[in-house]
């Protein structure tokens, strides 16, 4: 807002002030005089300027963002810590820690005989995509097998100020009030491993409410996290009665994501020199992007549309491929709309080279 006042500009002013009988010269008395007033006054106007665009919450940041949102009854959602599935030759005592890559990991719960709940101690997504053998921090009698199995519940990351952002306009957009819509996706998107819900009222008769979700990383939810959701809402034990999150007389089901396989068939030109073996990974890294990206969009889609003209332009960009012609998915040669509750994943790839 006061970009365009500079130093030059308000010393210019003040020395106008000033009578033109008196030497207002570089290196005269009142030049000097004039000189550190000037650049205190530039300093106060880009502090005006600071504390202007902080109190717009498009242009807040941090501290100020946060009051601004508190304002609309919005807070951050922290971090959240990443929960897995362990299998064990052996029970292993709970609070035993194990690393995995970069991560260290804590038996927190026992599901059955040699399998655990353990939680990565490091917050956020970065351990969200690995699994694999474990090692044990300190040494464990008998211990012969160790590995991390499968994400129950994703980790996530805090808001960050554009994420924050985002919330806070889009509570002008929807009013969250007593278990209307809004307030389902509301309060289900806040639940850690969540990362997006449909609702669907009288699914099951009057007073029945159905919950689809998508975990944080937009894939399908495990079973755990279901249950984990289901307890947060209306427990099954006490459906109905308002135990949870949702308004006593609700019924609430919780369900995830349904995964759609789809095969790739597509006729591809390589460059001289260039085998299928070349860029099979690339083929299968491109789709599941394009795939990931459809699933990001899930929540606010009534049917996710898979687009051959998407896929293929994608494809081309391959290195080492010159052509794709006559693509296929599930042998149609034909977009694909996806029921309203699925997700695509990738199935078979078959590039038939020209």
């Amino acid at each position: 807002m006061y970009e365009h006042i500079t130093y030059d500009l308000v010393m210019q002013r003040m020395l106008d002030e000033v009578p033109d009988d008196v030497d207002k010269r570089e290196g005269s008395i009142i030049w000097n005089a004039l000189a550190p007033a000037a650049i205190e006054v530039c300093n106060m106007y880009a502090e005006i300027d600071y504390t202007y665009d902080q109190t717009f919450a498009d242009t807040a940041e941090d501290e100020y963002l946060i009051r601004r949102c508190a304002e609309r009854g919005i807070t951050p959602d922290p971090a959240t810590h990443a929960i897995f599935k362990g299998e064990f030759n052996m029970d292993v005592p709970i609070e035993s820690r194990f690393s995995l890559e970069d991560f260290n990991y804590v038996v927190r719960e026992k599901i059955s005989e040699g399998i655990y709940k353990l939680e990565c101690e490091a917050e956020g997504v970065g351990s969200n995509s690995f699994l694999g053998p474990l090692i044990p921090v300190e040494y464990i009698d008998g211990l012969t097998i160790a590995r991390l199995t499968e994400l129950l519940v994703p980790g996530e990351d805090g808001d960050d100020n554009e994420s924050l952002r985002r919330k806070y306009f889009n509570s002008f957009n929807s009013q969250a009030f007593g278990g209307n819509a809004a307030d389902y996706k509301e309060k289900t998107n806040k639940l850690p491993g969540v990362g997006g819900v449909k609702v669907y009222r009288a699914w099951n008769g009057g007073g029945t409410v159905k919950l689809v979700i998508i975990n944080s990383d937009y894939h399908k939810p495990s079973a755990t996290l279901i249950a984990d959701v289901q307890t947060g809402i209306d427990p099954l034990e006490n459906q109905g009665e308002g135990v949870g999150i949702a308004p006593i007389g609700h019924v609430v089901t919780v369900d995830g994501v349904l995964e759609a396989i789809l095969n790739i068939a597509t006729d591809v030109t390589l460059q001289d020199g260039w085998t299928w073996d070349d860029v099979e990974s690339s083929f299968f890294s491109v789709i599941d992007d394009y795939f990931s990206e459809l699933a990001e969009t899930w929540a606010k889609s009534d049917n996710l549309v898979v687009r051959i003209s998407q896929i293929e332009t994608r494809l081309l960009n391959v290195t080492g491929v010159v052509d794709i012609m006559n693509t296929t998915i599930n042998g149609a040669q034909q977009n694909i709309i996806l029921d309203a509750d699925s997700i695509p994943v990738r199935g078979g790839v078959n590039g038939q080279r020209n």
